[in-house]
């Protein structure tokens, strides 16, 4: 098993939590650990509602993606978690579309949950490395 780490996103691990942002199986599949709202310089939930908080995410996806020799077009399965999801799951899929012009991946989407450090949303990724 691979290791992926990047200081463009939050190093949980830094903040108690035992994970690592992405793990790489020997035959080329990625597991992305759930992303929180964290600012990687300063550490922080970003300040803002859902769109900020889900565009946090999907930034510091990015740069684990990046990170691994991948692009959102490589994501196989998404996990996401949004605290209210009656109040903002609407708005986190304007965000979330964005994403995948050609193909959404298979996708499970929880609300109602307890986030971690108070987050409204949270997304982790299972996605195949490209050949």
């Amino acid at each position: 098993m691979q290791i992926i780490k990047t200081k463009d996103a939050p190093d949980l691990l830094e903040k108690g939590f035992p994970l690592s942002q992405a793990t790489v199986s020997r035959n080329g599949m990625v597991f992305i650990s759930g992303q929180l709202p964290i600012d990687p310089a300063t550490g922080k939930l970003v300040e803002g509602g859902i769109l900020e908080q889900t565009e946090q995410v999907m930034r510091n996806l990015n740069a684990i993606l990046k990170a691994a020799g991948c692009t959102f077009d490589d994501v196989l399965k998404a996990d996401c978690w949004v605290r209210d999801l009656a109040k903002n799951g609407k708005a986190f899929n304007v965000s979330y579309k964005s994403l995948f012009p050609n193909n959404y991946p298979a996708r499970e989407m929880c609300g109602g949950a307890e986030i971690a450090m108070g987050a409204l949303v949270e997304v982790a990724l299972i996605v195949e490395v490209p050949e």
